[in-house]
């Protein structure tokens, strides 16, 4: 039986379906997911997972692939965990200093982007209000609700001033970020 027959036995409520589907795809997106998140992490976020694929296989399209689907899943559940637990312990400071090695920044496709003095530099090209949009939103991982809240800003002016840090920062590091 293949991956789509399993998920629309699943969205009829068949529990061997979602053991069977766990079986082929939980080594697979354990592994990508440790690349991401400490291991005691790992096992929350594909719990969440699977459960959130059984709640909302009925929405699955079968011709789209199923490991795709999962992993699209896997990712939204591991930003969710990772937002709820706040900000990262690490002030932008420490993380742009000067002296620290500057590995590469990756984007989604694994590409290097740019090394940390790089945007570190690109970064200070910014004025004070886009400055904090980007500590708040890039760097801090805050919802769009919040760093509203925290600015004074109306949503709708949070967006503009984060569409156009990135647009800065994007020309200001060659147009490698994305």
């Amino acid at each position: 039986m293949d991956d789509d027959e399993l998920i629309m036995r699943l969205a009829g409520g068949d529990d061997g379906a979602l053991r069977e589907l766990f079986t082929r795809h939980a080594p697979v997106l354990a592994v990508r997911l440790r690349a991401v998140l400490p291991p005691s992490d790992v096992e929350d976020v594909l719990q969440e997972t699977f459960l959130a694929a059984w709640k909302g296989a009925r929405s699955y399209q079968p011709d789209a692939r199923a490991g795709g689907w999962l992993w699209g899943i896997a990712r939204r559940q591991a930003a969710l965990l990772l937002r709820r637990r706040g900000p990262a312990t690490a002030p932008l400071p420490e993380v742009l200093a000067d002296g620290l090695p500057n590995p590469p920044i990756p984007n989604d496709f694994g590409e290097s982007v740019a090394t940390n003095a790089q945007l570190a530099a690109a970064a200070a090209t910014l004025s004070p209000v886009e400055r904090e949009v980007w500590q708040l939103m890039y760097i801090e991982d805050r919802s769009l609700a919040e760093v509203s809240k925290l600015t004074g800003v109306p949503e709708g002016t949070v967006k503009s001033r984060a569409h156009r840090v990135r647009r800065q920062l994007r020309a200001a590091l060659g147009g490698g970020l994305r």
